[in-house]
């Protein structure tokens, strides 16, 4: 038996039915590398085959979801190479930002940034993982979003799908909804101080730490058995 689904969101269409389907994946209620039908979706979600197929077709082209030709669709997952690889991308690509961003602060920015952290404990307080997600990812964006650099910034976005399903295996790994209260304390401090350098070598410290127990998170799952051809990938225990 299925577990109960998030609460339904605001919004109607298919938007309501992608944030529905895109909470589903990252709450947990369906596992990374399972397989997924139509029919058993629609039946979950209360809706039709029309919006949920173009619900489908954008989380698959945003990343959540994996289509394979003549095997079906499937929740995607990340091998250690995978999350090796998004940390040593997103550590360099946030030392850039905050490089381009550094001079560019202001009173009102820093006010900004104090609000996106207050977001994000609020969010981890109420016990809401989708949101504190969201709030982490709002608060990471900032430093890009300062930097007024269209090519990192678009960059950033295209990563955003694999930083959200990123940081739902990092909310497994530690058992909670979102990140430690004083988690970000430090990378906050950093980023309204006055050290350029000192932010830069927080950035390598706070991706690694989170990289790491994720990491010990994945080596504790089993190989996937089932129909989906064999990726040399694996299904996470819950």
């Amino acid at each position: 038996m299925h577990a109960a689904l998030p609460q339904e969101t605001a919004g109607s269409g298919r938007d309501r039915v992608v944030r529905r389907l895109r909470d589903m994946i990252l709450s947990g209620h369906v596992e990374a590398g399972e397989r997924l039908t139509e029919m058993d979706l629609a039946e979950r979600l209360g809706v039709g085959r029309a919006p949920l197929r173009e619900a489908i077709r954008e989380l698959v082209a945003a990343g959540l979801l994996i289509s394979v030709p003549y095997s079906g669709l499937f929740v995607r997952d990340f091998t250690r190479k995978d999350l090796e690889e998004l940390f040593s991308l997103r550590t360099t690509l946030e030392k850039m930002a905050f490089r381009e961003a550094w001079n560019r602060r202001n009173a009102a920015a820093l006010a900004d940034l104090d609000a996106r952290h207050e977001a994000l404990v609020a969010a981890t307080d109420a016990g809401d993982p989708g949101e504190a997600i969201e709030c982490e990812l709002s608060l990471h964006s900032w430093c890009y979003e300062m930097s007024a650099h269209s090519l990192l910034i678009e960059v950033w976005q295209r990563l955003r799908p694999n930083l959200q399903f990123y940081l739902m295996l990092h909310q497994r790994a530690h058992a909670r909804p979102g990140p430690r209260r004083d988690a970000h304390r430090v990378y906050v401090a950093h980023a309204m101080g006055d050290d350029l350098q000192a932010m830069q070598d927080h950035v390598d410290d706070h991706m690694r730490q989170g990289l790491e127990r994720t990491l010990a998170y994945i080596g504790e799952a089993e190989p996937r058995t089932g129909g989906r051809p064999d990726t040399g990938k694996i299904e996470l225990k819950r």
